[in-house]
């Protein structure tokens, strides 16, 4: 498995503290089945500022301490920004990294709410040859409240990134529910950990996608594993056609 989203660098996020933080994180993630993953410190989310020249650093320190230790992971270097006006120009000058290098941008809401401007930000990363990824849109209220809000960016080619914890629960029931929501109105693309250690905010991929195969099918499940190796190489990933998520069907919400 590919894991696009963790906090796995140390010491710069809510994530790994230290280096052996960070070892532990990457044979769990190793035993999980995970063979490459993609370090997302925060960025601008109002605790934490990881520009692009420091994720480099810190990963290319962590790549060495995984050979050291003869752990077979994959380090490649990413960010998880919380989405602000300056996007657009913070990926020019360097500030915001996409992920491994490729057109996919992860970008976090604030968990109460969509920006009005988000609109129209997408659009200018779109323009500039990029794709956002709203990453872990069922645990925004505003989102849970108004799913179509969604359909709406993702009608409009933008790709959204599940949490693992939250396919299986770990997050609450309500959470768990809109996951799959999102799943059968094919309004997600990706699962991921977004992993900031081994006992509170784990990786539970491998029970995700499990849980994905059983509810979802074979399709579904081989589609969102290819959708990870199609990311880091920067190749188009698969795509249904997204729709809209009526409220009477909406579970437990309105």
């Amino acid at each position: 498995m590919i894991d696009i989203h963790s906090h796995i660098l140390p010491g710069i996020d809510d994530g790994a503290k230290t280096e052996e933080e960070s070892l532990k994180m990457a044979r769990a993630a190793v035993a999980e089945g995970i063979h490459t993953i993609i370090a997302t410190p925060h960025h601008k989310n109002g605790h934490f500022n990881n520009e692009g020249s420091t994720i480099y650093l810190q990963v290319e320190i962590l790549r060495q301490l995984f050979a050291r230790h003869d752990i077979p992971l994959t380090l490649l270097p990413g960010q998880e920004t919380r989405i602000y006006g300056e996007m657009v120009e913070g990926l020019q000058n360097g500030e915001i990294l996409s992920l491994n290098e490729t057109k996919y941008v992860h970008v976090e809401f604030p968990f109460r709410e969509v920006p009005r401007y988000a609109e129209q930000l997408f659009y200018g990363l779109q323009l500039e040859g990029y794709v956002p990824i709203i990453v872990h849109p069922e645990r925004n209220s505003e989102l849970q409240e108004h799913p179509n809000k969604l359909y709406d960016f993702v009608r409009k080619g933008v790709l959204t990134q599940v949490t693992a914890a939250s396919m299986i629960g770990k997050f609450g029931k309500d959470a768990q529910k809109f996951t799959h929501q999102l799943i059968d109105a094919n309004l997600t693309h990706f699962i991921a950990s977004d992993a900031h250690n081994t006992t509170t905010r784990g990786f539970c991929m491998a029970e995700a996608h499990q849980e994905l195969g059983q509810k979802f099918g074979n399709e579904a499940f081989y589609m969102f594993l290819e959708n990870g190796h199609l990311l880091i190489e920067g190749k188009n990933v698969n795509k249904l056609e997204p729709q809209p998520i009526k409220k009477k069907k909406f579970f437990g919400l309105f």
